[in-house]
């Protein structure tokens, strides 16, 4: 991750030793331990909770595209519901004689001088 080699780690530690001598060096590493660690768990924590986070909004979204499937699905047969009905009303109505026409009564009658 921070591409640190062995002899980058000996020179640290070397600079280390001379800064703080060798009474106080265990002690700061045991401290500088202690605060990677707790640097470590706090990453994986919020590492955990992002994805937990990103599963539950996967979950939220493939919830919402089968409920539009859903209602896509309910639309088509609807549509094709209507379609049916409209195809087997027509032939209904052309099967149907129209009824005749009524004579206009003034046609009928001869014209008076």
């Amino acid at each position: 991750m921070f591409d640190i080699g062995f002899t980058e780690l000996l020179l640290v530690g070397l600079v280390a030793l001379l800064v703080l001598g060798p009474e106080r060096l265990p002690g700061a590493v045991r401290t500088a331990g202690l605060w990677i660690g707790r640097l470590k768990r706090s990453f994986s924590a919020i590492k955990a909770e992002v994805e937990r986070e990103i599963g539950a909004d996967e979950i939220r979204r493939q919830l919402h595209n089968e409920q539009i499937l859903e209602l896509e699905r309910e639309m088509q047969a609807m549509k094709q519901d209507l379609l049916s009905s409209a195809t087997t009303a027509k032939p209904e109505q052309a099967a149907e004689p129209a009824p005749p026409a009524k004579p206009d009564a003034s046609q009928d009658k001869p014209a008076q001088p």
